[in-house]
């Protein structure tokens, strides 16, 4: 597929890299020579310097042969006037990077795809609806909805208490006849092996075990790992970004206690003019002193979504030294995924992860309408439309050839989530969830063409 990306940023070059592995054909555009070194000498891609507005430059990079386009400058004026453009000189599909959420808002009602905007991303609504979900999900350290919750891939650290433990795949589904979860993918404590379960694989202490549950499966869920649901009812965020003020809008509009700390003096009263609902404090966070003032220790959770990842991690600390029992941070080196859980964070999140995941679904073959990858982990999670005709429709999922490095996870049909097994029989217009290794997903995709 070629496919053309205007902006070297962090999500630029981090969806360039991503796609670079893959064999994709990339050129990357962006006017500063130093933001094109690194992608130009260590990435198999093209590195064109230039504004990406510019027609000739377009040109130059064969706009007209490009499958999608994707723009992710900083600037979102010229993310659309790119797509916009693109779409005029030939590009089939068009993707752009936003900041004002109002046009996710009444997108509907403006109809970009009319001006030739195909899809309007935004990293900070994407990082402020995980930061929801999580709190939503409290015991669980990440998650993801498909259709609206109807199926949910959560993710969990099994300590000793968790029935699980010592038990197969088989075993543990034997305590809930009626199932409502699956387990799709495993990490041994202390590697960076994922393993898809079996029916025969067992579950250790230590485990990073994701599972698809449909709603009545949470519950079960939380009483099989030992875990309890927090009712959030105060919260503590760290930083006035777009992410920390999304997050606060939203959590106190349900109800929730908010204190948000944010040092610019200026910016700080400019957000207590906009929160009304929320206490918005003057003050550096990493002050132990302004926290336990604050009565940290009386918050359900603490959030930190500064523009410094070291910041962000070490406050998290201090919270968790001060017994908050969830903490979230927002990091840019992907290198700290590693050590979330080891250094005692419950969920780091990844503002260009989680765009690469929201855009991924569009270069994968088949109908792809949801994609997410696991954090710190070697798969993918993918939804697909069955289509008539296609080799997995109107089959059984026992005469299914799923590579053994995939798993079906569950499947929603008429909007109703279902964990299935060997007998479910797939029809046309199915959603499909799979959770696959990397050097499955060519063999799961021919499933749904």
């Amino acid at each position: 597929m070629k496919i053309i990306i205007a902006g070297a940023g962090e999500v630029g070059f981090h969806l360039a890299k991503l796609l670079s592995f893959e064999s994709q054909n990339i050129t990357l555009i962006d006017p500063v020579k130093e933001n094109l070194h690194y992608a130009d000498t260590h990435l198999d891609i093209r590195a064109l310097r230039g504004d990406a507005t510019s027609i000739k430059i377009l040109q130059e990079a064969h706009i007209h042969e490009a499958e999608l386009v994707i723009s992710v400058t900083s600037s979102e004026t010229t993310n659309i006037t790119v797509c916009v453009l693109a779409k005029q000189l030939g590009a089939k599909r068009t993707i752009a990077r936003i900041t004002n959420t109002e046009f996710l808002d009444f997108q509907n009602e403006i109809g970009f795809q009319q001006f030739g905007i195909d899809e309007l991303i935004s990293p900070e609504a994407l990082a402020s609806k995980e930061i929801e979900l999580l709190l939503n999900q409290s015991a669980f350290n990440d998650s993801y909805e498909f259709e609206e919750g109807a199926l949910t891939m959560v993710g969990v650290s099994l300590q000793r208490t968790a029935q699980f433990v010592g038990k197969t795949v088989q075993e543990a589904g034997e305590i809930f006849p009626e199932i409502h979860f699956m387990p799709i993918a495993i990490q041994r404590f202390g590697t960076q092996y994922t393993l898809i379960p079996r029916g025969d694989t067992q579950f250790k202490e230590g485990d990073q075990v994701y599972f698809i549950t449909t709603s009545d499966g949470v519950a079960e869920l939380y009483k099989l790992t030992g875990k309890t649901k927090q009712i959030m009812k105060n919260v503590m965020i760290l930083g006035g970004s777009n992410i920390g003020k999304q997050t606060a809008q939203h959590l106190s509009a349900n109800g929730v206690n908010v204190k948000l700390i944010e040092q610019d003096a200026e910016k700080a009263f400019d957000l207590a003019d906009e929160l009304s609902n929320t206490l918005v404090i003057n003050g550096d966070g990493r002050n132990v002193e302004l926290l336990q003032e604050e009565s940290i220790h009386e918050m359900d959770a603490f959030i930190a979504v500064t523009g410094n990842s070291e910041t962000n991690i070490l406050s998290c600390l201090m919270a968790r030294s001060k017994s908050v029992n969830k903490t979230i941070s927002l990091v840019e080196n992907m290198d700290y995924f590693q050590l979330s859980h080891s250094i005692g964070i419950d969920t780091l999140i990844n503002k260009k992860l989680l765009a690469a995941n929201n855009i991924f679904r569009f270069i994968r073959k088949g109908d792809v309408v949801a994609m997410t990858k696991l954090n710190n982990m070697n798969a993918e999670l993918l939804e697909f439309i069955v289509k008539p005709g296609s080799p997995i429709c109107d089959k059984f999922i026992k005469d299914v050839e799923v590579p053994r490095s995939a798993i079906v996870g569950g499947v929603i049909r008429n909007g109703v989530g279902n964990i299935v097994l060997g007998s479910f029989k797939v029809q046309a217009g199915d959603r499909v969830v799979v959770c696959s290794l990397p050097r499955s997903i060519s063999k799961v995709e021919k499933l749904f063409l």
